[in-house]
């Protein structure tokens, strides 16, 4: 099973994709934890993206699309992957439509959790709140101003992808402010 989870900040893919992963035995993908591992394993992709962290720049779609392949690659991948945080871009989507393609595989879905983000802020100012009180490390970003920023940012950048995967057939929608057992059980749904 190969998965994308789309949704703002906060929309709970995270949390999905753990609990997908435990049942389907297939692993999560994210973005920086495959950046920091190519970095670690010092592979030249790898390589070539510490350079271009350390000058403080963004590390480009091509070194982004290469590490994800490579990580595709790998053996645990070979039943599956959800990717969470990639694409990021409409040009990010193409490129990795044609990685698959090279690859002879294929997405069997890209899900999206509909959210409403104000009250995304609210769950945001609550997580906050039942961490510190826990006596938890909050995020530098976890403050109304940094996050609505991150919902911009989401709106501008990678909101575009639903049209995208719209427009393959591939896009399926799940109500992502329902409870996390409700959300689970629709995404099943929806994969069945």
């Amino acid at each position: 099973m190969r998965l994308i989870f789309l949704g703002p900040p906060g929309a709970g893919k995270g949390t999905q994709a753990k609990l997908l992963t435990e049942r389907y035995g297939i692993p999560q993908l994210s973005t920086g934890d495959m950046l920091r591992s190519a970095v670690a394993q010092q592979s030249e992709v790898g390589k070539r993206a510490k350079a271009v962290m350390d000058a403080g720049q963004l590390v480009s779609d091509d070194i982004v699309n290469e590490i994800v392949s490579d990580r595709i690659d790998a053996p645990d991948c070979a039943k599956g992957f959800i990717l969470d945080g990639y694409p990021r871009t409409v040009p990010q989507a193409i490129a990795l439509d044609r990685m698959l393609e090279e690859k002879g595989l294929k997405l069997d879905a890209v899900i999206e959790l509909k959210v409403d983000e104000a009250a995304l802020v609210r769950r945001m100012e609550n997580r906050v709140a039942e961490t510190v009180a826990a006596g938890g490390t909050v995020r530098s970003d976890d403050n109304p101003e940094a996050f609505r920023r991150r919902l911009e940012e989401y709106r501008e950048k990678t909101a575009p992808l639903s049209q995208h995967y719209a427009r393959t057939g591939q896009l399926k929608t799940v109500d992502g402010m329902a409870d996390v057992d409700t959300v689970t059980a629709e995404i099943e749904r929806v994969l069945a």
